[in-house]
């Protein structure tokens, strides 16, 4: 069971190559507790090894592998089982997902469909079984990978933005569902980071932060018993500004 310092003794980061995850999961090492982690990614990932290798040397007691599709929602079930039934999960990070292409995304069907799909759908869907699981142990916390463009959906990303945006949606109440189980779900919304995923985007976006900025945030936050971050303090006013910007406005703005 996660203590008030932050030490688990089972962590499952689902998106197990995740840089942000991984990034995390360092952190509550760093805490102490000496956890098992559970890496949950598809078994032929090519970054999965230097990730167990991460995770092993920044001392976590021991890293297991399990394989997991996002797309593969049918064998979601199967894969949360076989995680809970070698021990109690403390801490659940779903820190999968995608960006692609903004403009290719609303103009072709499949890649649109694949990315509300990883963005939104499959989150749900472990999303709703990891909020059983825990129940029924009556413990546990679900760290959910936002992000701030799910605030303010914007023409220049509005396909993710707006599964995002969905995605964030659900695990804030699905943390007010679970409100009285011992369970707490925590949203993180991070805006851009410093990762792999976002290394081909060029020009750097204001307020951009490192993933160990992330990672420090997120666990802190858990440790506080949060339902909601953002990771730098600034984006909170921003997206309660941009909320209330009429369309016509909204159009002018370059971001």
């Amino acid at each position: 069971m996660l203590n008030a310092v932050g030490q688990a003794q089972h962590i499952l980061l689902l998106g197990g190559t995740s840089d942000i995850g991984l990034a995390i999961v360092r952190e509550f090492l760093v805490r102490g507790g000496n956890p098992v982690v559970t890496l949950a990614a598809r078994e032929n990932s090519p970054r999965l090894d230097a990730a167990v290798e991460e995770v092993r040397a920044a001392g976590a007691r021991e890293v297991r592998v399990i394989d997991f599709d996002a797309f593969a929602v049918d064998k979601h079930e199967g894969v949360i089982d076989a995680v809970f039934a070698e021990d109690d999960v403390d801490v659940a990070i779903v820190a999968f997902g995608t960006l692609g292409d903004q403009e290719e995304l609303w103009q072709n069907q499949q890649a649109a469909v694949a990315s509300a799909q990883t963005n939104y759908t499959a989150p749900v869907s472990v999303g709703v079984l990891l909020g059983q699981k825990m129940k029924e142990q009556g413990h546990g916390t679900i760290i959910a990978m936002s992000s701030v463009a799910g605030m303010k959906v914007r023409r220049s990303n509005f396909v993710y933005g707006s599964a995002k945006a969905g995605m964030d949606g659900f695990y804030m109440q699905l943390g007010e569902a679970l409100r009285d189980s011992g369970v707490n779900v925590l949203v993180v919304r991070p805006g851009q980071v410093r990762t792999k995923m976002t290394a081909d985007l060029g020009k750097e976006a204001p307020l951009t932060v490192d993933k160990e900025e992330v990672a420090k945030a997120t666990v802190d936050a858990v440790v506080k018993k949060k339902t909601a971050i953002f990771v730098h303090p600034l984006f909170g006013p921003i997206s309660l500004v941009l909320q209330h910007i009429p369309a016509p406005i909204m159009r002018r703005l370059s971001f």
